[in-house]
């Protein structure tokens, strides 16, 4: 199989494609020496960023990796199969995930598939339906709403009926591709739909994780697909809200609300401001935060407010650390 760098050079952490390959081969009917451990690994990761730069995070991820391969080259037992085959979907699952922020949008599919086959292996559904949603962001977030759909979907089929944070979080993401793609209506459903499964929870599905469905997520999917369809009235609200239960550990998150916000002061016609708004977010962002989703959407504001002076700030920012 041909090499290839998992960042492309964005991250040194000497991991390529290959360990990728030997991962989703090693997904085998083996035992698993310390399983406890690994899932107490998972858990750790599944608190985010907490301040720290995703390139960082990436880095740890990547190294736990590397001394995983042993222990599913020593696993034997079915039991242990399942359980680990468990461990391996949510670790890529997160890698993906940082993956994605940095836009490596290329290596963070690559990872989501084998995720989703370690899920497959798992025989976790809520698991399968977890990645593939959270697969679905990846289009969605870099020009491809329609795939972003055909996942949406396939992610609700597999969350079912039941109120998890994977049903949330496809909802919530399939109201982002419809709006994308200016399927008014869906969009609304979808968003009607996120709603209605967001008041359903239980405190451990809306737990403030990577796993989980927290208000404050629902509010930055809710801000996001409203935006884009324009009901401005109802986006501001989700966004203040947002913002009110973001911790302020999350740089990126806060950030990417007020470019939200931006770009609705731009569609009602308020371009000095949503130019200003947009500058003082991004260009608050430190360096190793100006890559990925974040420049993407502050680009995207940049070019609806081009032609005002204020706009200055913002593509100076724009060029600062490229």
């Amino acid at each position: 199989m041909k090499r290839r760098s998992v960042l492309r050079g964005a991250v040194a952490t000497g991991i390529t494609a290959p360990t990728v390959v030997a991962l989703s081969a090693a997904l085998t009917d083996r035992d698993m020496a310390d399983l406890s451990s690994w899932e107490s690994t998972v858990e750790r990761y599944g608190y985010g960023y907490n301040g720290r730069a995703p390139g960082e995070v990436l880095t740890d991820l990547f190294g736990d990796f590397l001394e995983l391969t042993p222990t599913l080259d020593a696993s034997r037992s079915a039991s242990s199969r399942s359980r680990l085959s468990h461990v391996t979907g949510r670790l890529m699952g997160m890698a993906a995930i940082v993956l994605h922020d940095l836009g490596d949008h290329r290596e963070s599919a690559r990872w989501f598939h084998t995720a989703g086959r370690a899920a497959e292996e798992s025989g976790d559904v809520v698991l399968r339906a977890w990645v593939t949603a959270r697969e679905a962001m990846v289009p969605l977030n870099f020009g491809a709403p329609a795939v972003a759909q055909r996942l949406a979907e396939r992610a609700q089929a597999l969350a079912g009926e039941q109120p998890t944070a994977a049903k949330a979080l496809a909802c919530a993401v399939a109201a982002r591709a419809h709006a994308a793609s200016g399927h008014r209506d869906r969009a609304l459903t979808a968003v009607a739909d996120a709603d209605r499964i967001m008041e359903r929870l239980s405190d451990g599905q809306s737990a403030d994780t990577w796993f989980g469905y927290p208000i404050q997520k629902h509010h930055v999917h809710l801000s996001q697909a409203l935006t884009l369809l324009g009901e401005t009235r109802r986006a501001y609200a989700h966004q203040e809200r947002a913002l009110e239960l973001s911790r302020r550990p999350s740089v990126m998150t806060r950030a990417l609300i007020s470019i939200d916000r931006a770009a609705c002061l731009a569609h009602d016609g308020e371009l000095p401001e949503a130019a200003d708004v947009a500058a003082r977010a991004y260009g608050e962002l430190p360096v190793s935060y100006r890559s990925g989703l974040t420049r993407a959407r502050a680009t995207a504001v940049h070019d609806r407010v081009r032609a005002v002076p204020e706009a200055d700030r913002l593509r100076h920012a724009l060029t600062v650390g490229t």
